[in-house]
């Protein structure tokens, strides 16, 4: 494995287990750091697998996620935060990740080996042609994750591949090649850390991105935010408030009237009748900024 750059010896590594604790911290906070700073070289990469993630997803189709073990973590970590951020239906977004549920309580390294289990999670998302699926590998070469990979591609699916070792196996069989090279983990081989770290950062920028284009996101307010709980209510109502420019209560009245939906609240505590404010989102494909200003005419 010492070919691999994410298996390489780190220049700090050498007696970190005899450092004094804040310069051992100091030296892993470095590093991450460094790792995370190279995410802006693949800003091309992770802007096209979001439009197409925006795209398939507008069609009513699917933006899957597949990974194991760390990769497989952070894949699933943003996956989780889609329904509640910006409304996705989480049926648009399944997660392909090694072992399942009983992985999560018991991390094992042989699932990301077993390729009928790829293949029976593969079958079991429900992709079609045109979908997309982001397949994350640090190293670019997790069995389970090509597995997806190649399945996806002989599906017509698109194939977004994210590694942190450049002309690794998976870039080379994706369609759209996020590359970000983190180099060697301080703790030898630890991809969780380094390379993890800046594949959650890739792919927080790329959900957002995603929320934009589907007219999720105004002034960056989440404006499809699902408000299922006390905190995320009163959220709502600030940002009816502030992009309607009426009051709180204006703002919670309009909310009872759409069962809590922000972006039509916004236009009924700016003025108009519900049924209006549907038709103007239909006519605006759900996006507020014509929406609004359209009302302002």
């Amino acid at each position: 494995m010492a070919e691999r750059a994410t298996e390489a010896r780190h220049p700090h590594s050498a007696g970190l287990h005899a450092q004094p604790a804040a310069m051992a911290l100091g030296q892993l906070l470095d590093a991450q750091i460094a790792a995370i700073s190279q995410v802006r070289g693949a800003f091309g990469s992770i802007a096209e697998a979001a439009e197409a993630g925006a795209a398939a997803l507008a069609r009513g189709g699917k933006m899957g996620y597949a990974g194991a073990g760390s990769s497989g973590l952070m894949a699933l970590a943003d996956c989780l935060e889609l329904a509640g951020t910006f409304g996705i239906p989480p049926v648009q977004t399944p997660i392909l990740f090694a072992g399942g549920t009983a992985a999560l309580l018991h991390m094992t390294g042989g699932v990301e080996d077993d390729p009928a289990l790829a293949e029976a999670d593969f079958v079991a998302a429900g992709f079609n042609a045109g979908d997309v699926v982001l397949c994350l590998s640090a190293s670019g070469t997790t069995p389970y994750t090509l597995v997806i990979a190649d399945l996806a591609r002989k599906a017509g699916v698109v194939v977004a591949g994210f590694a942190n070792v450049p002309d690794s196996p998976l870039l080379a069989v994706s369609d759209i090649r996020v590359c970000i090279e983190t180099g060697p983990e301080v703790v030898n081989g630890s991809t969780r850390m380094g390379a993890a770290t800046a594949q959650k950062a890739a792919l927080n920028m790329l959900s957002v991105l995603v929320g934009i284009r589907l007219g999720h996101v105004h002034d960056g307010y989440m404006v499809n935010v699902v408000a299922d709980n006390a905190k995320l209510t009163g959220r709502a109502a600030r940002i009816v408030s502030d992009l309607s420019g009426q009051g709180i209560e204006a703002a919670r009245a309009a909310l009872a009237r759409t069962g809590g939906a922000v972006k039509p609240a916004v236009l009924i505590a700016a003025g108009e009748t519900p049924e209006a404010a549907t038709a103007t989102l239909a006519a605006s494909g759900g996006h507020l900024g014509p929406a609004l200003a359209r009302l302002k005419r």
